[in-house]
């Protein structure tokens, strides 16, 4: 599906709303947010729907802790991209600064209490930057669908957004299936996330291997 760099940007911009927690900035927010969804193309679109519907009818107290029981507590659901890569190694504190530095080279400065791999910065990132944002997203599409198809499997609220994500990036095809095949049988590097909610690797969806972080060297040993 072809998409026009305003068709990304906007979806990008609502999916990373709706990937925050659902305080009542966000609550409020949510006729805007339909709107731009209905104007989407159906396949970007219609996916949001569901969790759009959700939180406009569920009792705050009862999403947000939904939210908190989905994103904070389940690392299969992780919203932190690079955990997906490297898992709690000595990679990962690399890769959060290379993000961090990409993100500020392009005018994004994070606040203190922002991770550079959070899903929702990365597509906000994206929304104002829409050509680097689809090769930053491209590089990260790994985590991105080891992570829709977990919520997919949990019948989770927010499977749309991931869906709608993926909608928004290249097909899945040929080696990038065997990719994430591989992701999933192995696992995030010393954390064992399981495969029990996934079919087995020859019916899995691929991405590329883990990120040379848009032609940056691969990152060094690096603590947090």
């Amino acid at each position: 599906m072809k998409l026009s760099d305003a068709q990304r940007s906007a979806a990008w911009q609502v999916q990373s709303l709706l990937l925050g927690y659902p305080d009542a900035q966000l609550l409020d927010s949510l006729p805007l947010l339909r709107r731009a969804a209905e104007a989407l193309p159906v396949a970007v679109g219609a996916p949001l729907q569901p969790l759009l519907s959700r939180l406009a009818s569920a009792e705050p107290l009862a999403v947000a802790t939904e939210y908190v029981d989905t994103f904070d507590h389940r690392k299969r659901f992780s919203p932190y991209l690079t955990w997906f890569m490297y898992g709690n190694t000595r990679k990962r504190g690399m890769g959060l600064l290379r993000l961090k530095e990409f993100y500020r080279a392009a005018g994004l400065v994070l606040g203190d209490v922002e991770l550079s791999d959070h899903l929702s910065v990365m597509l906000e990132f994206a929304s104002a930057n829409p050509g680097l944002g689809q090769q930053l997203l491209e590089e990260y599409r790994a985590g991105i669908e080891f992570m829709r198809m977990a919520l997919r499997d949990a019948d989770s609220p927010w499977t749309g957004v991931l869906e709608s994500v993926s909608a928004t990036l290249a097909p899945l095809r040929g080696s990038e299936r065997d990719a994430v095949a591989r992701l999933i049988a192995a696992g995030p590097p010393d954390e064992g996330v399981g495969l029990e909610p996934f079919g087995p690797p020859s019916h899995m969806p691929e991405t590329p291997h883990a990120p040379a972080m848009l032609g940056m060297p691969e990152p060094i040993g690096v603590r947090r």
